[in-house]
């Protein structure tokens, strides 16, 4: 699938997960826009609208991406957003956003354990742009 002229947000406070996500994306022709955290990637999404968002959850705050993704969804509810997490590894506790209550205040459309391997990201989003 070709992805050129496709922008996509990521959003890490890994500078190493953030660089490998970069070049891994843009390997697949997506132009990207980088952000180590929920507040610098709140101030981006004043002037640019992603065509993909791929978001940690765990950044300044706990459940920064938890908020950060609701706020890309009240900007359009189009976008696909991709959440990446650590918290099962560090707490144990797991979320999914498959039942209508999970979705109603989880606002990622996949979430995906950390580490991420490429391609299990690559096939989620090659699965949410044929939804569109």
């Amino acid at each position: 699938m070709n992805y050129f002229n496709k922008n996509v947000l990521l959003v890490d406070d890994d500078p190493d997960v953030l660089e490998q996500q970069n070049v891994l994306l843009k390997s697949l022709g997506f132009n990207t826009v980088c952000a180590s955290g929920e507040s610098e990637a709140m101030d981006i999404l004043k002037s640019f609208k992603p065509d993909l968002a791929v978001i940690d959850l765990m950044m300044e705050e706990m459940d920064g991406g938890f908020i950060l993704a609701y706020e890309i969804k009240k900007i359009s509810n189009d976008i696909p957003v991709i959440m990446t997490t650590a918290v099962t590894n560090v707490t144990g506790m797991e979320f999914e956003n498959s039942s209508l209550e999970e979705k109603n205040w989880i606002k990622a459309d996949v979430i995906l354990p950390k580490p991420v391997r490429f391609e299990q990201l690559k096939g989620e989003i090659q699965r949410l742009f044929m939804e569109d």
